[in-house]
């Protein structure tokens, strides 16, 4: 009230007031403010200027406004700067307005609503502040107005038709709206109008919660919605986000996310007990829900349909009645950090040729197949966690697409994963713990698995269908009840590099007709054979290692060929049975170069006292990578020191390594008396330039430690930054992890150690790849012996930046670059393994040339010296070739021209 206005008061009696509320309108002008006495008062209100209406006193509505006649409104407002306080305002009619502002703008406070709607047109602007509105047909608030809406701790109940309404272009906010007991819709928002949401309840509507159609866009947040008898949510035509959408997003902590332009926003939202779906989208409406609880729904969670796009963030879907995220049409559905429990359906279901990627997502307690990808689907899952379900953990079927990265699956009644039909999958880091099978491919499409775990499955491990050519790299398989691998009747997959490990049954079992390809596969400790190989089946087989069959104390033999079997074994190991090889009749396997050891009954057909292929040669470092080299089994210390020996150069390294070797000695001796060990670490840093043998002696170092019992199989997994740190957050600790599992048992090398804390961007995750890493090395300090390696002071700065690593890595071996002699001794090496010699004259040639080379830090040391031998073996070819009468001499001989000056 300003100085200026005038009070005019309304009562039934008295001196100085006005009998009607319409007679003191008609008295004021704007800014007065109209006091109004207790009571009902019966009346057709138009106010045509800025006053202010509200009770003289008495308590909370005990002034009654009635309309005087059904046709019209109890009030009606076309002029700016209206505000009515306190007031109970009752319609005739409960499906026309009781409140219309048709023009100007109106503030409703503390007043209660009934009979009719609240409505706003034209470029009316409403303002709606702890008010009730009850008792309305078709709409409880309508806003089909060109102007503003704001409603703040607003009531809508008992309303036969929708809740709210916001239409044309209006531009509507509520905050903390309660819409509940409406027959229609709770909020419904089309035209080209614009909506946000905030803190509102929504319970128990005949239809959908929320329905957004046209072009309208609407963006709530902290809302509930529930009880609803169709969808929670539902999104139709082209809706598209509203104006301010980025502010709104960056407020609710999304900043730096990338989104797309247009659509829906709801933010921690409460979707509960839907008739149909939590949340429906179609057309191409988009849709992006942020820490949002869709629970109880007599439909799907989330339904995504025709061109949509939906995203959900940190959000729970919690006992759908159907599958709990649904993707179908050419939509786009994207989940990370979300959860879907107890759906009665699929926790995940994809068909046409939808698109859908989940990260870091929980999939538990579903009815059905955990995910189900089908049609000409996409499906990709990264780091998600799948478990409890009495059908498969992951099914591909028809034409679909499927990627994983990382995760883990486990308690399934049926596989963990089901590839079949013509479906495509590649599988990268995924582990699959109990169920009744563990992996089965059925699909003759192309499907890739890398570096999976299964772990105690009831029946097979993993399981190659009928004419399937699935490629395995790096997997392993430990603790199945029946088979390890399965490779089903002529089927001609490519296994490389896996483990079969306490297989009941037989580690590996190849069907009739089959044609593997198989590559440094071990299989140990198994129940029965360590390789069945069905009738007429074929393939290949080398350098693999089969140990321990008939581990129960059966008498299976380690090889069992069926009549017609014909494979070939290279280079192969067969150790620790009762018997290594058994043949049916018709049987026609070929052994090339393969070996027993520690068998009791022998019959080995060929090369039973032959050696698996040598090692590389010393002093050289191949190039880096993620890469796991076995073991040559059954080594003594003794071969492995002169082995060690025997390599170029590093007197000092060698000096260390054996001094090394007898400490571990008496700590094995120790631990036979029952002795508590000496604290010791076995964790090593090997600081040097490129080529002065850090690899070699690091693959040797894992050897010395299975010969002396502290390590299960020393073998070496080589990898580099690339290997241990991930492109996004919640990518670097799985692909560290699995990494460090892949090396369980033996030795982990990381070249270039210092590159994991040289980079401080925002987007780096080497801190990250430590952290797992130092995580790892303590929970599992006897499992693994870590060898971190590069230039000696970027080593002493890393292994400084971190008391973990400090503490860990408290050893270092030096390696010194190699002189002259040493380096001419590699190239003398090089040449006996290829058939060459050097004349007399080109070794002091290459003494000479080696003293010319700088010795700075981009100088290869053996890896140098291994470049220069193949550049004099070409130069060498040239030279020959011009000879007419070339004997075998020359064919043979380096001669000091063939020596590059300049290479």
């Amino acid at each position: 009230m300003t100085p200026t206005s005038t009070v005019h008061r309304v009562a039934p009696k008295g001196r100085g007031t006005h009998r009607s509320i319409a007679s003191a309108v008609r008295a004021a002008r704007d800014g007065d403010e109209i006091r109004i006495a207790p009571g009902e008062y019966v009346e057709q209100l138009l106010l045509d200027r800025a006053v202010r209406l509200l009770p003289e006193d008495g308590p909370e509505h005990a002034v009654r406004l009635l309309a005087a006649s059904p046709g019209r409104p109890v009030l009606e407002v076309t002029a700016p700067g209206v505000r009515v306080e306190g007031l109970a305002l009752t319609g005739q009619d409960p499906a026309l307005p009781a409140v219309l502002a048709g023009a100007g703008d109106l503030e409703l406070e503390r007043c209660e609503i009934s009979g009719g709607r609240v409505e706003a047109g034209g470029d009316a602007a409403l303002t709606l502040t702890d008010c009730r509105v009850a008792g309305a047909e078709l709409a409880a608030v309508h806003l089909n107005t060109t102007g503003s809406a704001r409603l703040t701790r607003v009531v809508v109940e008992d309303i036969e038709g929708t809740g709210v309404v916001i239409g044309a272009r209006a531009v509507a906010e509520a905050t903390e709206l309660t819409v509940r007991r409406v027959t229609g819709s709770g909020v419904r928002v089309r035209g080209a109008a614009r909506a946000v949401l905030r803190e509102c309840r929504i319970s128990g509507p005949g239809r959908s919660g929320l329905l957004v159609e046209d072009e309208a866009a609407v963006a709530a947040l902290d809302c509930r919605v529930a009880e609803t008898a169709a969808e929670g949510v539902r999104v139709l035509s082209s809706s598209t986000r509203p104006e301010g959408w980025e502010d709104t997003v960056n407020r609710e902590g999304r900043e730096g996310r990338e989104s797309a332009d247009g659509g829906v926003l709801l933010t921690r939202c409460e979707i509960l007990r839907t008739g149909t779906d939590g949340v429906a989208v179609s057309g191409t409406g988009d849709v992006l829900l942020l820490n949002c609880r869709l629970r109880d729904g007599s439909g799907p969670g989330v339904s995504a349909d025709g061109e949509s796009r939906v995203e959900l963030v940190d959000c729970q879907v919690d006992r759908a009645h159907g599958s709990g995220l649904v993707a179908r049409g050419s939509a786009r559905l994207t989940a990370e950090g979300t959860s879907v429990t107890g759906s009665r359906a699929n926790a995940l279901l994809a068909g046409d040729r939808s698109e859908v990627r989940v990260a870091a997502g929980d999939m538990t307690e579903s009815s059905f197949s955990a995910v189900h990808a089908c049609d000409d689907s996409r499906v990709a899952l990264t780091s998600c966690r799948i478990a409890s379900t009495p059908e498969h953990g992951i099914r591909a079927t028809d034409r679909a697409g499927l990627t994983v990265e990382g995760g883990r699956i486990t308690d399934c009644g049926l596989s963990g994963v089901r590839i079949d039909s013509a479906a495509e999958a590649r599988m990268r880091g995924l582990s699959v713990v109990r169920g009744r099978a563990g992996i089965t491919t059925e699909s003759t499409g192309t499907v890739v698995l890398e570096e999976c775990d299964v772990t105690d499955a009831e029946r097979a491990g993993i399981s190659c269908g009928t004419g399937t050519a699935p490629v395995l790299r790096d997997c392993r398989i430990s603790g199945t009840g029946t088979a390890g691998l399965v490779i089903g009747e002529r089927a001609t997959p490519s296994v490389e590099g896996c483990t079969v490990r306490d297989a009941a049954g037989s580690g590996l079992v190849v069907g009739p007709q089959a044609e593997p390809r198989v590559r440094s596969v071990t299989v140990a400790r198994t129940g029965k054979n360590s390789l069945f190989v069905g009738e007429k089946a074929r393939g290949t087989f080398e350098d693999c290692v089969f140990a321990g069959a008939g581990s129960d104390g059966s008498a299976f033999p380690a090889l069992h060929v069926s009549a017609g079997g014909a494979p070939v074994l290279r280079g192969c190991l067969i150790r620790d049975t009762e018997e290594d090889v058994a043949l049916e009749k018709g049987a026609r396997p070929v052994f090339d170069d393969c070996v027993s050891r520690d068998v009791k009954n022998p019959s080995l057909p060929t090369g039973a006292d032959q050696s698996l292929a040598a090692a590389g040669s010393p002093g050289v470092d191949p190039p880096t990578s993620a890469r796991e080299t076995e073991a040559p089994p059954e080594d003594t210390i003794e071969d492995l020191l002169a082995e060690l020996d025997g390599l170029a150069g590093l007197d000092r390294v060698k000096q260390d390594v054996s001094s090394l070797v007898k400490l571990m000695r008496m700590v094995r001796r120790r631990e036979e008396m029952g002795l508590a060990p000496p604290p010791l670490s076995r964790h090593l840093v090997f600081t040097g330039n490129p080529g002065t043998g850090k690899t070699t002696v690091a693959r040797l170092y894992g050897r010395i430690l299975a010969a002396v019992g502290l390590l299960e199989r020393g073998h070496l997994v080589e990898a580099d930054r690339s290997a241990l740190v991930g492109e996004y957050v919640g990518h670097t600790g799985p692909k560290t992890t699995r990494l460090f599992q892949q090396a369980r048992g033996g030795v982990l090398f990381i070249d270039e150690a210092y590159s994991l804390t040289q980079y401080t961007g925002s987007n780096d995750f080497g801190q990250e790849a430590i952290a797992t890493l130092l995580k790892l090395m303590e929970d599992h300090r006897d499992d693994v012996v870590v060898i971190v390696a590069g230039y000696l002071k970027e080593m002493e700065v890393f292994v400084g930046s971190n008391p973990g690593l400090a503490s860990r890595f408290n050893r270092t071996l030096l390696f010194e670059d190699y002189g002259s002699a040493e380096l001419v001794s590699i190239v003398e090496h090089q040449a006996a393994q290829h058939q060459y010699e050097l004349a007399p004259d080109a070794r002091e040639s290459l003494t000479s040339r080696f003293d010319a080379m700088p010795r700075g830090r981009g100088f290869g040391n053996g890896r140098t010296a291994r470049q220069l031998f193949q550049a004099m073996t070409e130069r060498q070819a040239y030279r020959v070739a011009e000879l007419p009468d070339a004997s075998e001499s020359d064919v043979m001989t380096l001669e000091p021209e063939d020596i590059p000056q300049n290479p």
